[in-house]
């Protein structure tokens, strides 16, 4: 897989009773009902009540990564577009992985134009 995005299937790694398993996640947790109706990526209010119920053991999972991807914090003066700055733990590009949490997401996923009807794992 050359890139994961928004709303992209990927393997994850995720506890099955007594044992791991890996299996395909599509990455973005439903919104709280104010925010909208995009899958969410980044959980930084783990205080919320919208998120409290999925942070309990058995909703959480590993995302197996070797580098990732973040807009720079302010644009190119040359481009005045944000750039594309990747991080990977060193040049050779270790696995390593992400912790997260999922839960089982029952409404459509993917574009207006062709929604992917669920159960997603998201």
């Amino acid at each position: 897989m050359p890139g994961v995005f928004p709303d992209y299937p990927a393997p994850v790694v995720r506890n099955a009773g007594a044992e791991r398993e890996m299996v395909i996640m599509r990455w973005g947790m439903p919104p709280p009902p104010r925010a909208g109706g995009f899958p969410v990526t980044n959980i930084r209010n783990t205080t919320s009540p919208h998120w409290r119920g999925w942070l309990k053991p058995e909703n959480r999972f590993l995302v197996p990564v070797k580098s990732f991807a973040e807009y720079a914090s302010e644009p190119n003066p040359a481009t005045g577009k944000k750039d594309v700055v990747w991080f990977a733990l060193n040049d050779d590009r270790p696995l390593f992985a992400f912790a997260e949490i999922w839960t089982e997401f029952k409404g459509d996923r993917g574009t207006k134009s062709k929604p992917i009807p669920g159960p997603h794992l998201v």
